[in-house]
């Protein structure tokens, strides 16, 4: 097997091939090539990769991902975190590596779920002493119409039902009072 350069390790390759989405970069000592994808090729936007590099050119790169795919090895090369006069790496904690991986990671829709204010839902306004919002938020002016918030379903079922319960207990209270006389 090819004596492969370890992960983010910088080294000067020779550009094999130039496509519209980026560069194989030859590697050195090895008969492997890289991708330098164009979105790692330069810290501004590159529309069209030839317009940076050609075949042949020397390019210092630095190597960011090794992956396994189809029992093949990709290498993914990037020269905007190698300075390209000196070889010098301008990320050596690999900040900007871990931010643009950041960036291309899928984030979970959550329309989908149900938002409760609780903590909003449950206050008592000062103003006008209706639940549901704050006094800074209360739109009724002194002495007029107060508004509150209208039950759901559930809460008028949990309601009706703790009436009823009321009623049975204060029945049975009213029964045994009339006992002990």
């Amino acid at each position: 097997m090819e004596a492969l350069p370890e992960l983010y390790a910088i080294f000067q390759g020779e550009v094999a091939t130039v496509t519209e989405y980026g560069a194989f970069i030859k590697i050195p000592g090895c008969r492997k090539q890289g991708l330098v994808h164009k979105t790692h090729m330069s810290a501004c936007r590159v529309d069209k990769p030839s317009e940076i590099v050609d075949v042949g050119d020397k390019v210092w790169v630095k190597l960011i991902g090794k992956e396994m795919k189809d029992d093949k090895l990709k290498l993914s090369l990037s020269m905007k975190v190698v300075n390209q006069g000196t070889g010098k790496d301008l990320d050596p904690n690999n900040v900007s590596l871990d931010q643009d991986e950041r960036k291309k990671r899928m984030f979970r829709d959550y329309t989908s779920q149900k938002i409760t204010l609780e903590a909003v839902l449950n206050t008592v306004c000062k103003k006008c002493g209706c639940k549901g919002h704050f006094a800074k938020e209360c739109f009724v002016q002194p002495g007029g119409t107060k508004y509150s918030l209208i039950p759901e379903e559930e809460e008028e079922e949990v309601a009706a039902a703790g009436h009823e319960r009321d009623k049975k207990t204060s029945l049975a209270d009213d029964s045994s009072k009339k006992r002990k006389k």
